[in-house]
């Protein structure tokens, strides 16, 4: 295979990602919206923020920043809106009333065990696809993945 073909087969890889993405997006929602009457539209990264308070609460802007990669505009944006729709709140701590921090709400707690309980699915999956393959095999895709989320980053 050359060059070509394995660029060939990343762009297919991307479409196709983003096919299961909306797909699982609209999933998620769709089963959601039967356990959370007035589920608002969120997207991927604010599900993932909601997945980094629930497993870290309570947590500051700047360590959910740090834990995503994200930058610390962006994380604050984000928890705007999700306090704004009711999925997470503001809080500080008895020791340090300077610092904001944030805790999950009744309903995003439910957002975030219907989330875990996906991810989970998910992994479970992966990890049989990876089960295909020697650690050898496996070590490469661990460079190549990693390689390619640089490539990515450089890009914008």
């Amino acid at each position: 295979m050359n060059k070509q073909q394995v660029y060939d087969l990343f762009i297919k890889f991307l479409h196709r990602r983003e096919e299961y993405e909306n797909e699982k997006n609209a999933f998620f929602l769709e089963k959601l919206r039967l356990e959370i009457p007035n589920v608002t539209a969120l997207n991927l990264t604010e599900v993932h923020v909601i997945a980094c308070i629930g497993e870290h609460e309570p947590i500051n802007l700047t360590s959910i920043a740090e834990r995503m990669e994200i930058s610390k505009g962006n994380v604050s944006k984000i928890c705007s809106k999700l306090t704004n729709n009711g999925w997470i709140r503001k809080s500080q701590l008895s020791d340090n009333k300077k610092e904001v921090y944030f805790r999950l709400t009744a309903s995003g707690k439910k957002l975030f065990v219907f989330h875990e309980e996906q991810h989970g699915h998910i992994q479970e999956k992966f990890i049989r696809l990876l089960d295909r393959y020697d650690e050898a095999e496996v070590e490469f895709m661990k460079k190549f993945l990693s390689d390619a989320i640089d490539y990515l980053g450089d890009l914008s």
